[in-house]
């Protein structure tokens, strides 16, 4: 019997985490975290209501999680013919399209629900207005047909720092928006990083991301253009005095090693480079919001 309950127990396991793999857990993780800062932004010397905070991460967890789906769904035929994402589980064939629509739908309208529910309408609206934004608008109809797509698209993963400032107030102010717009300026730099040592693998998707459809010169020139814009993006907060002192040193910092790399991509490129900056980037963002609640509680 022992027997018997181990060979269920591990095909049960196997699939579990197959349909965990669909949300992308490690990209939605930075998405969460973000919101959850813009939660705690949102509140002048306090802290957020306690219940509104777990019911908004849920919610927002959950409709990204399925936003994430549907990409995997839509795109299953592009990420078996790339390296990175060939070992998803629709390429390998350990769920089925239909599994994958109906596991989506189910955490999404789960995540709506609890949004509507237990936070307010606006943010289930805001929210759901995201998910149509990356899932169906950045995945269908500008990624496959424009090299701008992750700058247009990039509005949509913007978001979350502005979904929990309307989950704990209710609105959506100008602080919030700064917010939005260090994310919307962050997200090309970082995203053209990664298409830089990947650019064979999209050319042969046939997908047309800026290293493809204007070359490697072009792309690492807009990587640095785009660093420096976000850096004068990230000294706003400071500017509007939605924080202090200790959020611009943080800022100049963390700014000042992303405009290295990329002026270092545009100079003397290198696909070890290429990923190292990738990497920061990541490190860079959640730094960044992380200086911005520190500052915020000082």
């Amino acid at each position: 019997m022992r027997t018997l309950s181990l060979e269920f127990a591990q095909p049960l396991a196997d699939r579990l985490r197959a349909f965990g793999a669909l949300t992308k857990f490690r990209v939605n993780l930075l998405i969460v975290f973000c919101a959850v800062i813009g939660m705690f932004l949102a509140v002048p010397g306090g802290l957020p209501n306690a219940a509104t905070v777990i019911a908004a991460t849920l919610g927002i967890a959950c409709v990204a999680g399925a936003a994430a789906a549907i990409n995997c769904l839509i795109e299953q035929k592009i990420d078996a013919v790339m390296a990175r994402t060939r070992a998803r589980p629709l390429p390998r064939g350990v769920l089925t399209p239909a599994e994958t629509l109906a596991f989506s739908g189910l955490l999404g309208g789960f995540g709506l629900t609890v949004l509507w529910q237990a936070v307010n309408p606006l943010t289930m609206w805001l929210t759901l207005a995201t998910f149509v934004g990356y899932a169906v608008i950045y995945t269908v109809l500008l990624k496959p047909y424009t090299p701008q797509n992750i700058v247009i698209g990039g509005a949509s993963g913007a978001m979350p720092p502005v979904l929990g400032w309307a989950a704990v107030t209710g609105e959506v102010s100008a602080d919030a928006c700064l917010l939005f717009l260090i994310i919307f300026a962050w997200t090309p730099p970082h995203f053209w990083a990664l298409a830089l040592y990947r650019t064979q693998e999209y050319a042969r998707a046939g997908l047309p991301m800026l290293p493809v459809t204007h070359g490697s010169e072009y792309t690492r020139l807009q990587v640095l253009l785009y660093t420096l814009i976000l850096f004068a993006v990230t000294l706003l907060p400071y500017a509007t005095k939605m924080s202090g002192l200790p959020y611009l040193v943080a800022a100049v910092g963390l700014g000042a090693g992303f405009i290295r790399y990329g002026w270092r991509l545009w100079v003397d490129y290198s696909d070890a480079l290429a990923r190292r900056a990738f990497r920061y980037s990541i490190v860079y963002l959640s730094a960044l919001f992380a200086a911005l609640l520190i500052d915020h509680y000082l």
